[in-house]
């Protein structure tokens, strides 16, 4: 292995370790609304409010932060703010008060926000734009969100709601990760001086980031209404309680592992804008399936919405950042966060109907939004990119030229 594989392969396995401790906390609080509903009878409405103020935060914030780390470096919110994504969550199970939990899950995603550009940033500079390394990067967030359900439930079926505190112990781990992540990554290569020049000389792309941006927030909103009220869906549809809700949301959070990872390969294959246009197809059929399948096969259908929504999970991102070669951090922040958290703003909206009718009924609606992402998409084409960043747009074949693969 070259010198130049193994100065990017050990900071991206600390990096993506580290997104999983953070990711941990954005899966967290959907796999703590079941609880809410049990322990303090939230109504569904009052369950999705806990999603919303998860993601409201943040997708004001994460923006600003990009904005911020466009005009200057500012590592220190790696550790920082993995930190204080734990401590909100931490929290959110202490008291009695609506008040208080709102506030707590709040706190959360502020330091959500304030991780994902930053790190994007330092991932697309030690992966010098490779595909498959920001694909594993993106893998240990969605690792993070599969085990959010898992661990949740182990601690709150043990202790109750008063046990969340225990749930901090992911951020203290990320923390010191993302410390590590930096000290390896603290002198860039010639090359990624290079790739970073080169990157910075581009020319921002704003009609096709948005319409990037606005299939970005199609998938989000179907993402965040599948996961706050997936395991409580299956529980009706399967009759099989918390086990069958638990594992649902578990497939959902679990194939976001192979997606993202597979959806790197198949772009340096494929191209990426074809690869994210056949995923979206695929959701639109998987929703459906999710929705209207009887008994067991939900899950089933669970996994392959999952494949759809994740395989151009990272893809979205290193687009987002190719069309804004200038402001990746702002690209960074829109892709990882306000088009994200589109998701957490249409929460109420889907708890709300579903008090008014039922959880069929509200998440019928889901099942169009992949096709408007895929409209959006249909016409746009590759972002032209500096030969020094990649041998032809949507390949690794000038990371793998020059030693990287």
């Amino acid at each position: 292995m070259s010198t130049n594989q193994t100065s990017r392969i050990r900071p991206i396995t600390l990096l993506s370790s580290g997104h999983a401790c953070v990711d941990v906390y954005q899966g967290a609080v959907a796999a703590l609304v079941p609880f809410f509903v049990s322990e303090r009878a939230y109504t569904y409405a009052a369950a999705s409010g806990i999603v919303l103020a998860a993601s409201l935060l943040s997708s004001v914030v994460q923006p600003l932060f990009g904005a911020l780390t466009d005009r200057w470096a500012l590592p220190w919110l790696l550790p920082v703010s993995t930190l204080v994504g734990g401590a909100g969550v931490a929290l959110a199970g202490v008291g009695d008060s609506y008040a208080l939990t709102l506030l707590a899950v709040a706190v959360s995603g502020l330091g959500v926000a304030a991780y994902h550009p930053e790190a994007a940033r330092v991932a697309r500079e030690v992966s010098r734009g490779s595909h498959t390394a920001m694909g594993w990067f993106s893998l240990g967030g969605n690792l993070g969100f599969a085990a959010a359900p898992l661990l949740v439930s182990a601690v709150i079926v043990t202790g109750g709601l008063g046990a969340s505190p225990l749930l901090a112990v992911p951020a203290l781990a990320g923390a010191a990760l993302c410390a590590a992540a930096l000290r390896a990554a603290r002198r860039p290569t010639p090359a990624t001086a290079a790739a970073r020049a080169s990157l910075a000389a581009g020319r921002d792309d704003w009609p096709s980031f948005l319409r990037l941006s606005g299939a970005v927030g199609c998938r989000s909103i179907v993402f965040v209404g599948l996961s706050a009220f997936i395991s409580l869906y299956a529980r009706q549809r399967t009759g099989g309680g918390d086990l069958s809700g638990t594992a649902a949301l578990f497939v959902l959070y679990l194939g976001g592992a192979v997606g993202t990872v597979a959806g790197g390969r198949l772009a340096t294959r494929f191209g990426r804008l074809p690869v994210v246009r056949w995923s979206y197809a695929l959701t639109v059929l998987a929703v459906a399936g999710v929705v209207y399948a009887p008994g067991p096969s939900l899950h089933l259908f669970v996994a392959l919405a999952s494949a759809g929504l994740y395989v151009p999970f990272s893809l979205h991102i290193t687009l987002g950042q190719d069309y804004l070669p200038r402001r990746v951090g702002t690209a960074s922040g829109v892709t990882l966060g306000l088009a994200v958290s589109v998701g957490g703003l249409a929460g109420p909206l889907v708890g709300a109907v579903a008090d008014a009718t039922s959880l069929q009924t509200a998440l019928a609606p889901l099942i169009a939004l992949p096709a408007l992402g895929w409209l959006l998409l249909r016409t746009l084409r590759e972002p032209g990119l500096p030969h020094a960043a990649t041998g032809r747009p949507g390949s690794d074949a000038g990371a793998a030229r020059a030693g990287h693969e």
